[in-house]
């Protein structure tokens, strides 16, 4: 027992002294793990990853890829210097690519390496509809979710630990119902809740970059409604989801709209109605 309440004391001034204010949120955030040891990583995968893909390149898409994925940094940066975080990004190294693949996605590494699959495109249909993935998926990068994954899960194995040295003198039975249960609980009323948080806070802060950056945030409804539609309803349950439903998703995006609106305001952008 007293080596599982040091154990948890332990863990308790982990997480005090291991957060760090997200300027986007506003949120301390886990960072139990810098950015200096998580960039240089993802821009290593990065570079790997295309080496074994087929990168589009001299296309009009591919064009197009890169023209929004700019509008869109200039769009967090206006953000950001306005805000006094002239620094944020000194350590991001934008690049935007598009990758030949049928599978409808797209995806942002820590550090702002941004992919587009080919097989969304036909989904976005218009350079608002691409703003809105790219939108969302730079704002993994810029509230630092990869980060904070890093640190979830380190958490959550320190929390396994802590459950192996709570049992330790118990029946081996009892060991692993106990670790079954945190398993559980970990997981689905841990893990996969903290997941669906981080994609909401992607689309909160995507949609006010695409305002920004000029593109009517209105059109991340209609993309959303065009997802769901492909998607044919073949989706797991929201509790068991890493995503929130398309349902919430596309009224979270309606009650945002006007937040975002006034967000592109304050930088001269404006919207006819």
């Amino acid at each position: 027992m007293k080596k599982g309440i040091l154990f948890g004391a332990f863990v308790a001034l982990l997480l005090v002294f291991s957060c760090a204010k997200n300027p986007f949120t506003g949120k301390s955030t886990m960072a139990l793990v810098d950015n200096s040891q998580i960039f240089p990583s993802a821009f290593q995968q990065y570079n790997q990853f295309l080496t074994e893909n087929k990168v589009i390149s001299g296309t009009t898409d591919a064009k197009r890829v890169t023209d929004v994925g700019m509008k869109i940094k200039a769009a967090a940066e206006k953000w950001l210097n306005a805000n006094g975080y002239t620094e944020y990004l000194k350590d991001y190294k934008w690049e935007y690519k598009l990758v030949d693949s049928k599978d409808v996605n797209a995806w942002c590494m820590p550090g702002g390496k941004i992919v587009v699959y080919t097989g969304i495109l036909p989904i976005t249909k218009d350079d608002a509809g691409l703003a809105t993935v790219m939108g969302h998926e730079v704002s993994h990068a810029l509230a630092n979710h990869g980060q904070q994954r890093m640190s979830a899960g380190m958490l959550q194995q320190a929390g396994a630990a802590g459950v192996a040295i709570a049992t330790g003198g118990k029946s081996e039975e009892t060991q692993q119902l106990a670790m079954l249960a945190y398993s559980g609980v970990s997981q689905y009323g841990g893990m996969l809740p903290f997941s669906r948080s981080h994609e909401s806070e992607a689309d909160m802060i995507g949609l006010k970059l695409m305002a920004i950056a000029g593109y009517n945030p209105e059109e991340a409804v209609n993309f959303w409604g065009r997802m769901s539609a492909a998607s044919g309803g073949q989706k797991p349950a929201e509790f068991m989801s890493t995503h929130p439903s398309d349902e919430t998703r596309i009224a979270n995006l309606r009650r945002m709209i006007p937040e975002a609106k006034a967000e592109a305001l304050k930088f001269g952008v404006t919207f006819k109605k």
